[in-house]
């Protein structure tokens, strides 16, 4: 499980550095979570840490996408942009 002070430095910088490479989160069930909704359903995660293991809201892992061109938000269905497999 990624701490909260991780959850929260990637919502603050959601981009790699050096690079710029975009960030997402990994859910502890492996679906992909944008920066934009872990944004907005802070509390949710943070309730979730604590109150673990509550699955739904886990955050597992922060994650670069390099080149999926078809990676999706499992809450927004909003695509989570790439490094390189942009037009």
């Amino acid at each position: 499980m990624l701490s909260l002070a991780d959850v929260k430095k990637a919502i603050r910088e959601p981009y790699a550095w050096p690079g710029g490479y975009p960030l997402y989160f990994v859910m502890a069930d492996g679906e992909a979570l944008s920066i934009d909704a872990a944004r907005e359903n802070f509390r949710e995660i943070c309730s979730a840490h604590i109150q673990a293991p509550a699955r739904d809201w886990t955050v597992a892992a922060v994650a670069v996408n390099w080149e999926d061109a078809n990676l999706y938000c499992a809450h927004t269905n909003k695509r989570i942009p790439s490094a390189y497999a942009e037009d």
